[in-house]
């Protein structure tokens, strides 16, 4: 005998399972109820079949929690026919965003950055369950506030002990931009002054990056480089010659660069999105080498012990090659990319072609750089050159 979702008395009593109990209102269309293990009302999801794929397409549908029972399979069954529509057409499934969670997955889906810190400091959180439709700046301000409580780990090793400090403000405005970018694509702006004003409560602390501004002119640079430590060697000469994120430079792979060509496409970065970018002659000739002998997916800055550079093995070789080199102490690795910035921006490359090279906006190198634009005109990234 056929199920019917229709009839709540039968509903209830269908067995608790992970698998839902379907029912089929069309040829290519089904409607699911999972009952509750704890006696709630249930979830209802919806089914249906993509042909261009072949495969079935699902969306989970809440539990109509609002409704009487004998309306919640009404409203379901016409999620569920529209869910079809949608699909025979060959439109896009989108999964239901309902609550801070949800936008923070819907966001992160291209942005692996944006995952790390949302698994760091926003799933585990009570703002991730959160409805969005209930989000006020109370909500926001807590996280905030637990937030900027949380001590940062300085020492990256597990073994022997751990030494913390205080989260610097600039730390905090890092952690606080994607949630804010996360939020601002499902939700508009609360009235200002007011608890619906979730925003607000995001806001950057103004002057808090001050490391950032950091700038080492090319001898400084070329000091830096006969300090560092030789297995480094290669990948700080990198961040030299290119204005990437260190992150991205790490993340290169041997396939990534194309010899003939002198291309390089960069595909994880804070964007999220891969770009191709032409590279001058000493970039080009460092990444042939690094590509040497080496297979498309193995690193394209690879450690002597096989592995790519991450964030806890590039710190100890700068900090030390700063120190032996008489170099400011806060310098670091994104000191680097601020610098090569700079110098593109010093000697008149257009800020959008600086912008779609360092995969950042046109607006953000005018916010932080446009004051250093010159009437000088450059053609490539040669001026780079160490």
């Amino acid at each position: 005998m056929a199920l019917d979702l229709s009839k709540v008395g039968d509903r209830g009593k269908l067995k608790a399972q992970r698998e839902p109990h379907w029912q089929r209102l069309r040829a290519g269309c089904f409607l699911g109820f999972r009952p509750s293990k704890t006696g709630s009302k249930g979830t209802w999801i919806a089914r249906a079949y993509d042909e261009d794929a072949g495969k079935y397409r699902l969306k989970a549908l809440g539990d109509f929690g609002t409704l009487p029972g004998n309306e919640m399979f009404v409203a379901a069954k016409k999620e569920a026919e529209a869910l079809a529509a949608l699909v025979e057409s060959g439109g896009e499934v989108r999964a239901k965003i309902e609550t801070v969670a949800d936008a923070c997955e819907e966001y992160a889906k291209t942005r692996p950055e944006a995952e790390e810190r949302f698994q760091r400091y926003v799933y585990a959180d009570p703002l991730a369950k959160v409805k969005l439709d209930k989000l006020r700046r109370r909500h926001v301000s807590e996280w905030r506030g637990r937030l900027e409580a949380k001590p940062s780990r300085v020492t990256r090793s597990k073994d022997g002990d751990q030494v913390f400090r205080k989260r610097a403000a600039s730390t905090v405005n890092r952690d606080m931009v994607v949630l804010r970018a996360a939020l601002s694509k499902v939700l508009s702006p609360g009235t200002p002054n007011s608890e619906a004003a979730w925003q607000e409560a995001l806001k950057a602390t103004p002057s808090a990056d001050g490391r950032r501004t950091l700038y080492l002119d090319r001898g400084q640079r070329r000091k830096l480089l006969e300090a560092i430590d030789a297995e480094a060697e290669p990948f700080f000469r990198g961040l030299c010659l290119l204005p990437l994120r260190p992150g991205a430079l790490a993340a290169l792979n041997a396939g990534d660069f194309d010899k003939r060509t002198s291309e390089l496409t960069i595909g994880k970065d804070k964007t999220g999105k891969p770009r191709r970018i032409r590279l001058p002659a000493e970039a080009a000739k460092l990444l042939a080498e690094q590509a040497k002998s080496k297979l498309p997916g193995a690193s394209l800055f690879m450690r002597a012990n096989g592995k790519a550079w991450d964030k806890s093995s590039w710190k100890l070789p700068i900090r030390a090659a700063v120190a032996e080199a008489g170099l400011p102490s806060d310098a670091s690795a994104y000191t680097l990319r601020h610098s090569t910035i700079t110098d593109l921006v010093t000697a008149g490359l257009p800020l959008l072609t600086i912008a779609q090279i360092s995969g950042t906006s046109a607006e953000m190198i005018e916010r932080h750089y446009g004051h250093l634009a010159s009437d000088a005109a450059v053609t490539a990234l040669e001026t780079l050159a160490i």
